[in-house]
């Protein structure tokens, strides 16, 4: 495996542990509270708030994941490998802004890490259509 495969299938790894982490979070935070359907609209109520950040990391990861392990097969610039550094940290910086504070007030933790996703996973995508030309 080349030093650009390990990477990106360390990147998708640390997504698909984030995704799955949160899932089991939710299942637990649902039978903490006894709420098996739906959740309280409560933006300081944490069942909602792990749903967002689980929700959130499922509408972006498998997008990323499927990015990253294609650029990796085609001997990426260095650039695009820290891309996908980068972008993994911000999920993970998103999910900490997500689940801490309220979600109705700004965080920077959430701004942060969604401009990353937003930047990076554009990048990333661009790449790919880069490759296809």
């Amino acid at each position: 495996m080349t030093a650009n495969m390990s990477v990106a299938v360390l990147c998708s790894g640390l997504l698909g542990l984030l995704l799955f982490g949160l899932g089991f979070a939710v299942s637990i935070t649902r039978a903490r509270s006894q709420t098996l359907i739906d959740f309280e609209s409560d933006p300081n109520n944490t069942l909602h708030k792990v749903v967002r950040a689980h929700g959130n990391t499922a509408e972006y990861a498998p997008m990323l994941v499927a990015l990253m392990l294609y650029l990796a097969t085609t001997n990426p610039g260095l650039w695009i490998v820290g891309t996908m550094i980068i972008v993994t940290l911000a999920r993970y910086v998103i999910v900490a802004g997500l689940l801490t504070g309220s979600l109705d007030k700004a965080n920077p933790l959430r701004f942060l890490g969604a401009l990353v996703t937003y930047v990076g996973g554009a990048l990333l995508a661009l790449a790919a259509i880069l490759t296809a030309l």
